[in-house]
């Protein structure tokens, strides 16, 4: 069997948020963490990486070195603070214009790969994957028909603009990577993409950060009581994530707590996030209202070196979403040692081994969860044996394994792309000439002088 090429350098695309942000802060999350944990990775492999990100900030230098082998370039595209991911494809042409100049001042060939991640990125990926001659590789982290298909009450549907721009990705892409089996019957069923062109690559967890360790002293570097139950969420706070359903499924049971000695307690990890910042206090004023706010502990969005301890001090993690394409949160529990309680959506039955490392919850009834964390909560035994079966399992979600599969994907892609593209193909030498003019145009602009 031919090996598959090698890539010298990759250009990753992330648009609406760059892998230098908090995680829960924002849009900031899980493709954040997947961006520049893949990308270090990649750079450790001897690929040199550059990320575009928009720049949210005039204090964001042009271009950082943020890692050995991996730069990130912060692109000027429209006004630095405001803009949420819904105002963004306005700013996609001048985005693009940012990407392409970038690459302009570049010997000809400079990237091997491009690899988009999220919609908006895969549509400036789309042109500058014609522009310079190189395949494109997309992953969505999310698709807009799967969450409008399981709507939270409140939340807001995805605009059709939105599917529209993932249909044509879709379609465009050299090679799509899905997160499960599940993601990849989701692109074939729901936008008809190409079976023999998704790569299913499942996203990892940091196993040398995220490890066992001692509950008692996590809970008192957290100012956490040593002796009360902790059911833990982490992650942005919007309908999506549910941190409501956790709420109010753990109300009953914090009341009963309260009289049988040892009492319980809800962790809530993030801060506000899309539709959640339409009205950033409504996890507070509903836990007010259930008059539980003394057993609920609210902290802001923590650093992975922080994050470790909030997973140690935790018995249960919870992760009540609607929708999650993996859920990297119960990979990151898991390899902590702490059991996790999930939704049964999406990527979650690959992350959760149900009844093994934790419980998948089919639905999200309020009544269902409260029974599924009562009976966990009452058998701190089973909590114990879980809890050392999540370790082993998280084991097998290692970043490492996730470039491996990449590499394999980005590889595909450049062979596929030469077949196609070689001189016999009649499109190639307008695609070259094209990708040459662009290419002289930028760099007679660059070395323009103005007096």
């Amino acid at each position: 069997m031919t090996s598959s090429p090698f890539p010298r350098r990759v250009a990753l695309i992330s648009v609406h948020t760059s892998p230098l942000a908090q995680p829960g802060t924002g849009d900031a999350g899980g493709m954040n963490v997947y961006v520049w944990q893949t990308a270090t990775r990649l750079a450790r492999r001897g690929v040199e990486v550059e990320i575009f990100t928009r720049a949210t900030s005039s204090a964001d230098a042009p271009s950082v070195a943020a890692a050995p082998g991996v730069t990130v370039r912060n692109v000027v595209a429209g006004p630095f603070e405001g803009l949420d991911k819904r105002d963004l494809p306005a700013q996609l042409c001048a985005f693009t214009a940012g990407v392409l100049r970038a690459e302009a001042a570049q010997a000809p060939g400079y990237y091997d790969v491009i690899h988009s991640h999220y919609w908006l990125s895969g549509q400036v990926g789309w042109l500058a994957r014609d522009r310079w001659g190189v395949p494109l590789v997309h992953t969505a982290h999310t698709l807009a028909a799967v969450k409008n298909a399981s709507l939270a009450d409140g939340d807001t549907a995805e605009p059709q603009l939105r599917v529209i721009g993932e249909q044509q990705v879709v379609g465009e892409a050299d090679r799509m990577v899905a997160n499960t089996q599940t993601e990849a019957a989701e692109l074939l069923s729901m936008y008809g993409a190409a079976a023999e062109r998704i790569d299913v690559v499942t996203p990892g967890a940091d196993l040398d950060c995220y490890t066992p360790g001692s509950a008692s002293a996590a809970r008192a570097a957290l100012d956490l009581d040593p002796d009360e139950m902790i059911v833990t969420f982490v992650g942005r706070i919007q309908p999506l994530k549910a941190p409501d359903l956790l709420v109010a499924a753990a109300a009953p049971l914090i009341r009963e707590s309260a009289a049988s000695g040892r009492k319980l307690r809800v962790l809530i990890v993030g801060g506000p996030s899309g539709s959640g910042l339409q009205r950033p206090t409504a996890l507070m004023d509903q836990v007010a209202e259930l008059g539980i706010a003394d057993s609920v502990t609210f902290l802001p969005p923590q650093p992975a070196e922080r994050l470790v301890q909030v997973y140690r001090a935790s018995d249960v993690v919870a992760v009540p979403s609607h929708s999650e394409s993996f859920g990297l949160v119960a990979i990151e529990a898991q390899a902590c040692g702490t059991p996790v309680i999930a939704a049964n959506v999406g990527g979650l039955g690959v992350a959760v081994d149900d009844g093994r490392t934790g419980v998948l919850v089919n639905g999200h009834g309020v009544g269902d969860w409260t029974n599924a964390l009562e009976k966990l909560l009452a058998q701190p035994d089973r909590l114990v044996e879980l809890g050392h079966n999540a370790r082993s399992h998280a084991e097998q979600f290692s970043w490492e394994h996730t470039v491996d599969q990449l590499l394999e994907s980005y590889g595909r892609a450049m062979r596929s792309f030469a077949a196609h593209r070689s001189p016999e193909s009649p499109d190639s030498s307008a695609t070259a000439a094209a990708a040459a003019r662009v290419r002289r145009r930028w760099r007679r602009r660059r070395n323009r002088v103005t007096v």
